[in-house]
This record gives structure tokens, sequence and C-alpha cells, in this order.
């Protein structure tokens, strides 16, 4: 009985996850930790997610699939459990989000890293990747484009008012953030995002995306209402070495909807040698 429990004890123990705040600049940043390898993964959520909002099929299957690997997956400021501070938004809020990932990693011991980035965690882990070339190992996207076009800032005005959502679609957020302050900071962040276009022509990190130099493997949900398709092929064409792989029926989330086979192939990605 005590050699089966001693077998089982090394993959019982990558299964476990820890959370607690890092002081990071004078903020608590909220993480979630799995895992016990020596190889750092960061997973950075979407539009005002968290760890648990964004992540949990990942932190419950990624370990085991990523024994290598130890996992952090964190609220950016002023989202989920970062709070304080409150959320600020404006030009450089993207920017700004990348340098507290990096300066996170740091005060972590794991300078060196590397990233799954979902939706607005895409485009910041492409500014990291782009700004910060010496950190980051490889990178994995999804949901996420260089830039804003024209369509897509008449649709997030479309969706600016959350009390036009579903129950269903407002809850987990309203459960973070509660009623008031989750309409109040979509409306706010709806706002930012639009301000790229009518103040920068959309850009988000266009830049950025040019200074790449990591291993990067780009996922895609056909149908994806949130991002124009352009902006799969935008990205192929300045990352030419990028690996991609399409879910054909997939949307947004399909980290989520296809859990299993998206952890797989993410896996396989961060596990090969360089």
């Amino acid at each position: 009985m005590l050699n089966r429990l001693g077998r089982l004890a090394p993959r019982l123990s990558r299964t476990v996850h820890t959370e607690r705040k890092v002081k990071v600049k004078g903020i608590d940043l909220h993480i979630v930790e799995c895992g016990s390898g020596p190889r750092s993964l960061l997973l950075m959520p979407g539009a005002l997610g968290s760890a648990w909002t964004d992540f949990k099929p990942q932190i419950d299957q990624l370990p085991k699939l990523l024994p290598e690997h130890t996992i952090i997956a964190w609220d950016p400021p002023g989202y989920g459990k970062s709070v304080p501070p409150q959320r600020k938004f404006g030009l450089e809020f993207f920017r700004e989000d990348a340098q507290a990932a990096v300066d996170l990693m740091r005060a972590l011991d794991r300078p060196k890293f590397s990233i799954l980035g979902w939706s607005d965690g895409g485009i910041t882990a492409l500014i990291v990747a782009g700004r910060h070339a010496e950190a980051v190992d490889k990178l994995a996207i999804w949901g996420a484009g260089a830039y804003l076009n024209e369509e897509e800032v008449k649709s997030l005005r479309n969706i600016r008012d959350v009390a036009k959502w579903s129950p269903r679609m407002r809850e987990p957020m309203e459960k973070v953030y509660g009623v008031e302050r989750f309409a109040q900071l979509w409306a706010e962040w709806v706002d930012a995002a639009c301000s790229f276009y009518d103040q920068r022509e959309g850009d988000f990190c266009r830049s950025e995306v040019e200074q790449v130099k990591a291993p990067t493997f780009i996922l895609h949900g056909k149908k994806d209402p949130m991002i124009a398709a352009e902006h799969v092929p935008w990205l192929k064409e300045r990352l030419p070495q990028a690996q991609y792989h399409e879910f054909p029926e997939g949307k947004h989330n399909i980290h989520l909807r296809y859990a299993e086979e998206f952890n797989k192939l993410v896996a396989e990605f961060f596990n090969k040698k360089s």
C-alpha cells in the first residue's frame, strides 16, 4: 500500500494548486500556482479575466501534461483578486499589464518563461514577447489581434451595455465584481479599447509583433465572433515560423469549449525542445 502511495505521490503533487498574493512594485498581485517543474508558464487572461474565470481547465489539466513546468495563472492589476488597485484604463493599459507580468515573474525568480495568452492576454503576451524578447521562451495565443478595425469597434459598442447580455453571459463576472462594478468596468474597458481606434488607428501592438523572436503557436476558432478573420493571416505573415491550428467550429473560448484537445495541443508545443 505504501509503495502504491509512493508511486502516486509525484502525480498527485502536480495536480495540487496554491493561491497567494505576490507584492510587485507596491501592488499585491494574486496568482494561482500548480506543478513543480523548473520551466515556467504564465497564463494571461482576457478582458476583466482572472485565473479561475478564464483558465480553470488549464489549471486542472496542464500540470499532468507539462510535468517540466510550474504553471502560474495571474489576475492582472485591478482584475479578479488583484484588487486594490482599482483598474485604470487608457492608451497604455496593455503595455502596463505587460510590464507588470514581467515584473511578477522576476519577483517569483522566474525571469525566463513561456506564455499562454487569451484575447487581451494574447495582446499583452505579444507585447511582452516583442519588448522583452530575452524573457520569453515560447508563446501561444488565441482570440487576439494586433489592432482593432472599424467593424470590431461597432461590435464592441453594441455589447457595451451588459444589461443587454443574457444572465448566463453576465453571471461569471458578476460573481467576481458584483453587478454594478462589472457593468462599470466593462463599459470602461470598451471605451478604452475603442479609444485605440479613435486615437491610434486601432493599434494595440503592431510594432511589438515585428519584434517577436520566441517560437509562437497561433490557435484560432474559425467562428470567433470577437475578432475579425483578417487578424490570423496578418499575424501569420509577420510570424512566418509560427505554428498554427484551427478549430473549425470554435468560437472565442476554444480553450474552454474544447479544453482537452486544446490542452494537448499546447502541451505538445511547450514540451517540444526548441
